[in-house]
């Protein structure tokens, strides 16, 4: 007779298949699948969801979050000329420059393998992260990068920062990107060495 399942093993396998049918939709970040398959593969972890970091050019229409488009949007490097073209086009709200560092949440069996998470994070040197859930059968630990920037960059027509100085931060931007990928890069190989 099989044992019934815990609670945690019925999440995992849950955000398991639910993984699994975004990476055939193509819709799990290309720099975070190897970790994210890492973390599957265990069996005391899971992934509920994640993002690799990103550039975007972000319409803000209003004060709410429904109210927000994605003019552009990249996870990698960009080059000046994917700038400029997503800059000149016309916009109704703000436009908002913002890098993103990567954000992952990670589902654990208990507390001592939320602290061999917290403890591996601080080994690839991540600053940003704790225990968001903590219950029977259930605790989430959300990590996340400290490579961002974000500031208003046109009004409607009106350019609040001139194509020049957005180059300037271009250069910082992508710098930022390359950091934050090798960051997430350390994060696997410490997770792989430390977990399991």
């Amino acid at each position: 007779m099989n044992a019934k399942p815990t609670r945690f093993e019925m999440i995992k396998q849950r955000h398991t298949q639910t993984y699994q049918t975004a990476l055939s939709q193509g819709k799990v970040d290309e720099q975070m699948q190897g970790l994210c398959d890492y973390v599957i593969s265990t069996k005391n972890y899971y992934t509920s969801s994640c993002c690799s970091g990103r550039i975007i050019l972000l319409e803000k229409r209003s004060d709410r979050k429904i109210d927000n488009f994605f003019h552009r949007k990249w996870h990698r490097e960009i080059t000046k000329e994917e700038l400029e073209e997503g800059f000149n086009e016309k916009i109704k709200g703000k436009l908002w420059f913002k890098v993103d560092p990567f954000i992952l949440h990670i589902g654990c069996a208990d507390l001592e393998k939320s602290n061999a998470i917290l403890k591996a994070m601080k080994e690839a040197g991540v600053k940003r992260g704790g225990i968001m859930l903590a219950e029977k059968g259930k605790f989430m630990i959300e990590l996340q990068g400290t490579e961002r920037m974000e500031f208003p960059a046109k009004n409607g027509e009106e350019e609040l920062i001139n194509k020049k100085q957005l180059l300037k931060v271009l250069k910082e931007a992508n710098e930022l990107v390359r950091k934050n990928y090798a960051r997430l890069e350390k994060l696997e190989k410490t997770f792989r060495k430390n977990l399991e």
